[in-house]
């Protein structure tokens, strides 16, 4: 998932301890293989480890920051096929 911020990063950052506790959550389940903030801060990165696009935008509806209407996130499939990623356990 590849996030695009919609509001000032002040007010993307007033949301930020949520939305670190909503991929925590997400990672205690094995769902979220990474996450970051892009550089320089205009969205972010997750990696998230699901079966498919439907489950993923399922979930990342969920993420505070799209409940509060300070980001949306577009939907990029990939399937790692080296490096330290490669035998990533499947969900």
């Amino acid at each position: 998932m590849i996030s695009k911020y919609l509001a000032p990063l002040e007010d993307v950052d007033a949301v930020r301890e949520a939305h670190l506790a909503f991929l925590e959550a997400l990672e205690a389940q094995n769902l979220v293989v990474t996450a970051g903030r892009q550089d320089p801060a205009v969205g972010g990165v997750v990696v998230l480890n699901v079966e498919d696009e439907a489950q993923a935008l399922e979930i990342i509806a969920q993420d505070p920051y799209v409940q509060r209407g300070v980001a949306e996130y577009n939907a990029i499939g990939w399937l790692p096929t080296r490096g330290a990623l490669k035998n990533y356990p499947k969900p």
